[in-house]
């Protein structure tokens, strides 16, 4: 009989125990894999998501938050700068200067409002620059391109006619959440305008595919319409106050109302949430000695905030960085009590196979050989463990992935340097083969003759 066949019966006697010791290094083991492919995997995709911008301009209280907004939309924000502050901010020393606004939504997706430098300038990869899937990137006023997931996520084809809603509405669960009952109250949508659906992205792993981006003018428009409107309500309410128009005349006046056109935009009208700006470079550079100049001169101005998106992605990852220790420390605290529980196992089996390993002595079998047959069978249930728990990373890092991209509009693509993956998997089995060790010089040392005595 082989040492192989020898291992493989041993183990199947104890199958239950088997089943479980495996299972505490598979778990140990996904974790830290699902951990390390995230953790690289996203840093990966959120540097991808800023694209070729050296610096982001807004009116946020600070630079991490001006990022998750303005670039990965994570939320509206909620000040900003004013037409004023846009112009004295626009100079000649910048490659591209574009303008930003977000606030409005459509079906809950956020709404990115810019120029055509945007399609023009900006790349989402340093490396790539935008690509159609279908039509064309807008040229004139209320018309929309979708970002890939947006197109998928909404049905739109070229040529359909959409009007946006104000804000993003909250949902009932998210009332709900925040200890509101009731419904959620009914959005204001800006029917007076329809945007042709003109353009369909590629799809660029970043926050912009899940956006519906359209014209920054067009977005001015809508705002000013909501504004002159509600100035005529405060006049007429002001002047039915006095005895002036009946509320019918005014129905009929406004049956006739013109539609607001960029020539009524006042200055007022003209906000802007955030600026993505690059500093002028040599041809074929990504990097000029001016970004920090620049970056220290901007921050002087105590009305706005400057970001440099790769100083605030390190920044954010330092903040998961302490959560991921954690977790890693819990992964290593189960890959420690796997340790204990193959050393466990196989020491308390020792009790039940001493007259075994006896027989095998008298058959010819030395000591040393049944030091590594106990040996083997630790390294192997530390391999069997370190293969199950390969397959269960893969499997939650690609679950992962998923909620990421339908949550954020992150793709993320899972991927560990090969050398992390052998250190975490070779790491596994070095442990079960540690806690093997006393089983098997307990084996080693199991005496031939006090073993062999007739039963009972």
């Amino acid at each position: 009989m082989n040492d192989f066949t020898i291992i493989r019966r041993s183990l199947g006697a104890r199958a239950l125990s088997t089943v479980f010791t495996s299972l505490s290094v598979a778990v140990a083991v996904a974790l830290m894999l699902v951990l390390f492919m995230m953790r690289e995997s996203g840093r990966a995709a959120f540097e991808r998501g800023s694209g070729n911008m050296h610096l982001l301009i807004s009116a946020d209280s600070d630079p991490l938050t001006a990022i998750l907004n303005s670039v990965f939309l994570a939320a509206p924000p909620r000040r900003y700068l004013d037409h004023a502050k846009v112009e004295q901010l626009s100079s000649p020393l910048w490659e591209y200067f574009i303008p930003t606004q977000i606030g409005d939504s459509y079906q809950g997706l956020p709404v990115f409002a810019t120029t055509r430098d945007f399609f023009d300038k900006f790349k989402p990869d340093p490396t790539e620059p935008w690509k159609l899937k279908a039509g064309r990137f807008f040229d004139k006023d209320f018309e929309v391109v979708l970002g890939a997931r947006a197109a998928e996520a909404t049905g739109l084809k070229i040529g359909d006619r959409i009007s946006l809603t104000h804000g993003m509405p909250k949902t009932r669960a998210q009332l709900q959440q925040e200890g509101i009952t009731g419904e959620a109250p009914a959005p204001h949508v800006h029917e007076e305008y329809t945007f042709e659906v003109v353009g369909i992205l590629e799809p660029t792993g970043g926050a912009h595919d899940r956006a519906i981006i359209s014209g920054l003018t067009s977005a001015w428009i809508l705002h000013a319409h909501d504004r002159r409107e509600k100035e005529e309500h405060d006049e007429e309410a002001a002047e039915a106050a006095k005895g002036g128009a009946t509320h019918a005349e005014h129905e009929h006046d406004h049956e006739h109302e013109a539609l607001t056109t960029e020539a009524d935009l006042l200055d007022s009208d003209k906000k802007v949430t955030g600026i993505y700006a690059r500093v002028a470079t040599r041809p074929g550079s990504d990097s000029s000695a001016m970004i920090p100049v620049v970056f220290n001169q901007l921050r002087k101005d105590p009305t706005i905030t400057v970001a440099q998106p790769t100083q605030e992605i390190n920044k954010l990852f330092a903040i998961v960085g302490s959560v991921d220790q954690i977790l890693i420390a819990m992964a290593a605290v189960v890959a420690a009590s796997s340790g204990i529980s193959i050393l466990l196992v196989l020491y308390n089996s020792m009790e039940q196979r001493r007259r075994q390993i006896a027989v095998l002595r008298v058959l010819g079998a030395s000591a040393g050989r049944i030091f590594r047959l106990v040996l083997a069978e630790s390294l192997l249930l530390g391999a069997i463990g370190a293969a199950a728990g390969v397959v269960v990373a893969l499997i939650g890092a690609r679950i992962v992935a998923s909620e990421m991209k339908a949550r954020l509009g992150l793709v993320i693509e899972p991927s560990i340097a090969p050398l992390m993956g052998v250190c975490v998997v070779g790491g596994a089995v070095l442990l079960a083969g540690i806690a093997g060790l006393l089983p098997a010089i307990v084996a080693y040392r199991t005496s031939v003759a006090k073993n062999l005595r007739p039963l009972g």
